[in-house]
């Protein structure tokens, strides 16, 4: 017999405060799509090097994830995926946000809280000001690079 499951708007969004809210999961160190790109390009290089060796060879897994990371990797420049770290870490933002935003870039204040809306509701100082001016900085870096 095979069931469907279905997720309640009301349901997912416990699920997401119970997960936001672990203390485990505000210490996890969360990185962007295009710090993994970056990180696996090195690693295939790497492996491309040495690759008359069978145990260097590049597994289906991982071409699949430096596959998945270039495609969607908004930032392909290392200064540039430097510089959205930067201008995001100075937002007060948990690290989750922080890559969410990122990843997703959203043009208008309202796509951002939409998209993570805790930054309005956790009691920091995010007003829609603040918020644009960080997507403002995010679009100048992706312009420029």
């Amino acid at each position: 017999m095979h069931h469907n499951i279905y997720l309640r708007s009301s349901d997912f969004l416990f699920l997401f405060t119970s997960i936001y809210f672990c203390p485990e999961f505000l210490k996890a160190k969360c990185l962007m799509n295009c710090e993994v790109a970056l990180i696996l390009e090195r690693k295939y290089e790497q492996l491309q090097q040495m690759s008359d060796d069978p145990v260097n060879q590049v597994s289906q897994v991982f071409e699949k994830s430096l596959q998945y990371v270039q495609r969607f990797s908004r930032y392909k420049n290392p200064d540039a995926v430097r510089q959205v770290r930067e201008i995001l870490s100075r937002y007060e933002l948990a690290e989750f946000e922080l890559c969410v935003l990122g990843n997703l870039c959203p043009e208008t204040v309202e796509e951002a809280i939409a998209m993570v809306p805790s930054i309005k509701s956790r009691g920091r100082v995010h007003d829609d000001e603040a918020i644009e001016k960080m997507l403002t900085d995010l679009s100048l870096i992706k312009k420029f690079e």
